[in-house]
């Protein structure tokens, strides 16, 4: 297996972008503009890369390499994405990285790009932002660019990417090294371990509460040390685990409500499932039923909520009670989208700087609804 924090490194290492590997300081899919850039890249990425795999690395900054880190990206159907815009797509994956030096809650983004091996030609199947349907791109060097004549597939880099990930392999000091550092760093939040199948070696970490006879977990992390790969991280309050010998399963529930009158929802159950022959598989599936509210409560709560951005927009102080409303904004606008108040998500989107700048508080609730949203649109 490869350890992929050494495999950032490795890359990073090697010059500079060129036409195997780019690094971003960040993504956005979120917007059209973001989505095309990614899959440009993508596009050019795997056509010039039709026997090896080629590499996106995300939190880092392009002067100097330096590791600056992204949130966690948690959506497992970004290949989704991929085929709905790509002719002959390839297969990719993200995977986020935790780095010692980045705070819990960042890691380094890593998409990697599968050899297709038939040398067929990836290209968009139809218009996004500014890019047609039916464009190709390639690598040219550290850029990506259409290409619309004389286009032809080559192996040009499948040696030196075999070899900058031989020098990536797992080993067993780097295994014991990785629990051991895991164990430490996660020393005041109740840190386990487990081996599947006696290869695969999973920790994880949280704080445990027990409510209604029901073990819950909360701030949980969970790492599969033989790749230093992240496969779940979350700072909800309550997520359910169990496993078996083969499999590791996560419960997520997502905290949702009006005013102060709050539940939680079983929202995704993610299982990791791990074979005999050294391979693993990640399945997500969604378990969320949108809770229902009268209309007219609804209305008067969504009309209160605009009035909030409003002041904020001309800058008149909030009352307390206002401020409380402010932290709640992003989960009830979510809620009226959930509720047929379609242009909520709009508005929401809208005052996504106004929240960062008064109400951090309310920024990171912004942050978990948007989550949510595109899990729901996904599904």
């Amino acid at each position: 297996m490869i350890n992929k924090r050494l495999l950032i490194k490795n890359l990073l290492a090697h010059n500079d972008e060129n036409s195997f590997y780019d690094k971003k300081r960040k993504v956005n899919i979120s917007h059209k503009e973001g989505k095309a850039k990614l899959l440009k890249h993508i596009c050019a990425l795997s056509n010039s890369n039709p026997s090896n795999n080629s590499y996106i690395v995300i939190g880092v900054q392009d002067e100097d390499n330096k590791i600056t880190g992204v949130d966690f990206f948690d959506d497992s159907k970004i290949q989704n994405l991929i085929n709905a815009y790509l002719s002959n797509p390839p297969i990719v994956q993200y995977e986020n990285i935790p780095f010692p030096h980045l705070p819990e809650y960042k890691v380094v983004g890593l998409v990697t790009i599968r050899p297709k091996k038939d040398f067929s030609i990836t290209s968009l199947r139809k218009n996004i932002w500014k890019y047609y349907g039916g464009a190709v791109f390639m690598r040219k060097g550290s850029m990506s660019m259409p290409q619309n004549f004389d286009i032809e597939i080559k192996n040009t880099n499948s040696n030196i990417v075999q070899e900058i990930e031989n020098h990536a392999k797992n080993n067993i000091e780097y295994t014991l090294s990785g629990v051991l550092d895991f164990m430490k760093t996660k020393s005041n939040f109740n840190p386990q371990y487990i081996v599947f199948k006696e290869y695969f070696v999973l920790c994880w970490s949280g704080e445990q509460k027990i409510i209604n006879n029901e073990t819950f977990t909360t701030r949980v992390d969970i790492e599969l040390i033989n790749e230093r790969v992240r496969l779940f991280y979350s700072n909800l309050d309550r997520v359910s685990i169990s496993h078996n010998h083969d499999s590791f399963t996560i419960k997520e529930y997502v905290k949702l409500g009006l005013q102060e009158s709050f539940q939680h929802y079983p929202f995704e159950e993610t299982i990791i499932k791990f074979s005999d022959n050294a391979n693993y598989s990640i399945s997500s599936k969604l378990i969320f039923s949108p809770p229902q509210y009268d209309k007219k409560t609804l209305h008067h709560i969504y009309n209160s909520n605009n009035s909030l951005i409003n002041k904020l927009l001309k800058e008149i102080p909030l009352t307390g009670r206002e401020i409380y409303d402010l932290i709640n904004l992003p989960a009830t606008f979510l809620i009226c989208y959930l509720n047929q108040f379609d242009d909520a998500i709009i508005k929401l989107q809208k005052a996504k700087n106004l929240l960062k700048k008064n109400n951090i508080e309310s920024y990171i609730n912004f942050k978990e609804a948007m989550r949510i949203l595109r899990k729901i649109k996904y599904n």
